[in-house]
């Protein structure tokens, strides 16, 4: 170990932009294990791991690292998944450079960062490999069933923590396969599908059950859920897309990027699209704009260069420095062909009746706002045109009026829409219905999905072993 002053920092290869943009294979390739072995080499092994505290999931980076680098990979794995339901894909798609690696020491001492992001893509994907991944095998069957609206990764997570403790568990979803935004909002570039359909095939084999193309209120209310299981998990993330209400914004060819990416990932996973097949949401040959700057934003513009635009700009209010995207990501996006059109924002669309252009103000930065960044504001008399066929709004997700859509208007939602809960055990004010991830935080990360979903386990466990022994003492009396 120490060896991070001699041996320089390296990331797995990236495949060239000319060969990359035409396909949507994952970009990076992977670490060798020489070159796994040495990068890992570099930890500094620190008295205080700041990469471990800044990890949503307190992963225990220090000692896997250890363990690659003196090639004991199956140990290595082991460690990383006693923290994670889903390391391989956090390996892929967690932004690194604003969590472990961008908190780690020798980063901060100019020496470079080590490459956590890519080892542990290394370790969990040599894991599933040689075989090392096995699904879960209760030590005893219980009797008592939870009940989990949502699969993707705060749902899946929850059901494989209490699998373990052998509470019988059914995952109730919307769409026709499981995965959420891990199947359909996330492109292959970044995640490969058959890397969530392995993990899901695995939960299925541990006993998890899934009920798919199943809506709460229409199917079951949340209430007939309710009698069904001991408990309930709401892990539905948030899917409404946040409209920019500007003149022409009901304009054609205006989409919001869920609808553009699940298209996207749908052909890619051999579905019939009738709105991509007849070019409506699809980029090819078409000037596309794209509004935002997160990393849904960079999952749109990589997207339009694929499906071969014609031109791609991504229109965003701040600089660069103040985007709240993977840096990662954007330095990608670059590379592949998009503009980046900085300090700007739509003012309107023009068309007659599908958009043909957006009119946009140019923007300065103020002072700063209640966050802490600083407030962009409209540059007077700065009006000027972009010429697009298709425009895709990338400005974040609200929650669904979940009272409303679950049939249960007694179900307390804060001022944002999201579920209030008991932030000690996570219960909403619904006896036994608990709630996890985004739903309750707002749009966020995987990785702290992941994290609330293990966390919403473990508190559903209290509850049903509380019920357990109240059911004794009731008997005794």
């Amino acid at each position: 170990m120490l060896k991070f002053i001699n041996l320089k920092q390296e990331t797995p290869v990236k495949r060239s932009t000319s060969q990359r943009k035409h396909d949507f294979n994952e970009i990076y390739d992977e670490f060798i294990t020489d070159k796994a072995k040495e990068q890992s080499s570099r930890c500094s092994q620190c008295g205080v791991p700041f990469c471990q505290i800044h990890c949503p999931l307190s992963n225990n980076i220090p000692d896997w690292l250890k363990l690659t680098a003196e090639g004991r990979l199956k140990e290595a794995y082991e460690i990383s998944q006693s923290t994670n339901n889903m390391p391989e894909v956090c390996g892929r798609i967690c932004p690194q450079d604003r969590l472990c690696e961008g908190n780690c020491v020798i980063e901060q001492s100019g020496h470079g960062t080590v490459t956590i992001g890519s080892v542990e893509k290394y370790i969990n994907d040599t894991a599933w490999e040689q075989g090392w991944v096995k699904p879960v095998k209760a030590k005893k069957e219980l009797k008592q069933s939870v009940g989990i609206i949502g699969a993707g990764p705060a749902g899946m997570a929850c059901a494989e923590e209490l699998r373990k403790s052998g509470y019988q568990v059914t995952i109730y979803d919307r769409y026709d396969r499981p995965g959420g935004l891990l199947i359909y909002g996330i492109p292959n570039f970044k995640l490969e599908k058959f890397v969530v359909e392995r993990r899901t095939n695995l939960l299925k084999e541990s006993g998890i059950k899934f009920v798919q193309n199943f809506e709460v209120g229409k199917d079951k209310t949340l209430y007939q859920l309710k009698e069904k299981h001991d408990a309930i998990l709401i892990a539905t993330g948030v899917y409404k897309a946040r409209e920019i209400n500007v003149p022409g914004h009901d304009l054609q060819n205006i989409f919001p990027a869920m609808d553009f990416l699940t298209a996207s990932n749908r052909k890619g996973l051999g579905d019939k699209v009738k709105l991509f097949d007849d070019g409506t949401l699809n980029a090819d040959g078409k000037d596309v704009v794209v509004i935002g700057g997160g990393d849904t934003a960079m999952d749109c513009v990589r997207t339009s260069v694929r499906q071969k635009a014609k031109s791609v700009k991504c229109l965003y209010r701040r600089d660069r420095e103040n985007m709240p995207g993977s840096a990662r990501e954007v330095g990608n996006a670059i590379e592949e062909g998009v503009e980046f059109i900085w300090l700007t924002s739509p003012k309107s669309f023009i068309g007659s009746s599908i958009v043909e252009a957006v009119e946009v103000n140019k923007m300065k930065l103020g002072e700063p706002d209640s966050s802490g960044r600083r407030r962009p504001e409209i540059e007077k008399g700065s009006e000027y045109k972009i010429k697009a066929d298709l425009v895709i709004k990338s400005l974040g997700f609200d929650p669904e009026n979940l009272p409303k859509l679950f049939n249960a208007k007694e179900l307390a939602i804060s001022e944002w829409g999201t579920i209030k809960i008991n932030l000690k055990t996570m219960q909403t004010n619904l006896d036994g219905v608990f709630a996890a991830g985004d739903i309750v935080r707002g749009a966020s990360l995987v990785v702290w999905a992941i994290r609330d979903g293990r966390d919403a386990a473990s508190q559903i466990e209290k509850y049903l072993q509380s019920k357990i022994r109240k059911n004794k003492s009731e008997r005794a009396a």
